[in-house]
C-alpha cells in the first residue's frame, strides 16, 4: 500500500508502508519493505534524474529496447 504526500514543490511524494502485524518478526517486515521498494523502482527513478537525458536520447534508447523485445520475441535473437 503506497501514500501520497504532498511535499514543499508542489510534486508528489509517495511513502511505502507496510502492514505488519504485532506478532511478526522484524526480519519479514523489512524483506516485504524491500521487496516493495524494489517493485516501486524509486531507485531507478533517482538514478535517472542524477543526469539530465535529451528527449531525443531518451526516445532513442527506447526504440531501441523496443526494436530488442521484438527480435527477441520474433526469435532472431535467443537470450
Amino acid at each position: 500500500m503506497q501514500s501520497q504526500i504532498l511535499n514543499r514543490k508542489g510534486g508528489i511524494t509517495t511513502m511505502l508502508i507496510i502492514d505488519s502485524k504485532d506478532c511478526e518478526n522484524i526480519d519479514k517486515a523489512l524483506k516485504k519493505y524491500k521487496k516493495k521498494y524494489e517493485k516501486s523502482r524509486t531507485l531507478n527513478q533517482l538514478r535517472a534524474r542524477q543526469a539530465f537525458t535529451k528527449p531525443s536520447v531518451r526516445r532513442r534508447t527506447e526504440v531501441l529496447k523496443a526494436v530488442y523485445r521484438q527480435q527477441i520475441q520474433a526469435g532472431i535473437i535467443e537470450i
